[in-house]
């Protein structure tokens, strides 16, 4: 069982005083506890209807230009763009995407799962459609970055520019696309094999984690409810 109190403060947001003073306002009478089993569930409460969750996950389109972060100084945050999402004060965002790359951002409030989704055993695969400012060279078995890092390459090849996500954006500059494939997600990973390979980003998008896959219909800065199901979890 849950408090009824504690679930309006976590879903307004609002603190657990507001809440309390809400639950005895009420015109009806409301539970004070509600099972785990019978959420989300919607209930009416100060002229207004709300959906009480316990957890929630996302995904978010991110746009270009925002910082997977909760908070900074100097650029907007990914964490702007998820409104009036519900638990949104507690929402993580599960790995990072750089400032300038779009696409598939996974956000959950269950810190047991984002963990295991991002450790560096469980290896999710993770796709993105690159813009290339010219062709690349084949890819070696024994791939080795400047820092010693080898990345695991599951899947690399050139893409027309009509079979790119519409969220990839298109700068004038790339002349050449690709799509590919990684286990895992070092430090600018992908933008680093490129460039191992001869080539250079000039724009990137993720368009699948795991098998999880960015819906071509989902705008940028837009967000969509997921199920912990949609990620399957390497066996």
């Amino acid at each position: 069982m849950i408090s009824l109190e504690k679930l309006l403060a976590r879903n307004l947001p609002c603190s657990r005083k507001e809440a309390r003073r809400l639950l005895d306002d009420a015109a009806q009478d409301l539970p004070r506890e509600l099972s785990h089993d019978l959420l989300p569930c919607r209930i009416s409460i100060g002229g207004r209807s709300l959906e009480l969750h316990d957890s929630f996950h996302l995904m978010l389109n991110k746009p270009a230009g925002c910082v997977t972060a909760l908070s900074d100084r100097a650029h907007d945050t990914a964490a702007a763009y998820l409104g009036d999402a519900p638990l949104v004060a507690e929402l993580r965002p599960v790995g990072r995407l750089d400032l300038d790359t779009t696409g598939l951002l996974l956000w959950t409030t269950d810190g047991a799962w984002l963990h295991r989704l991002t450790h560096p055993r469980t290896a999710l695969p993770r796709t993105y459609h690159a813009a290339l400012e010219r062709p690349f060279r084949p890819l070696s078995a024994n791939l080795i970055l400047r820092d010693g890092h080898r990345p695991s390459v599951l899947d690399l090849r050139p893409l027309q520019a009509s079979d790119t996500h519409p969220s990839l954006l298109k700068p004038a500059s790339a002349n050449d696309f690709a799509t590919i494939t990684i286990a895992g997600g070092a430090y600018h990973e992908v933008r680093r094999i490129f460039a191992a390979l001869g080539s250079h980003v000039r724009s990137l998008c993720r368009v699948s984690f795991g098998t999880l896959e960015l819906p071509r219909d989902l705008a940028l800065a837009q967000w969509r409810q997921v199920a912990k199901d949609s990620v399957s979890e390497p066996r």
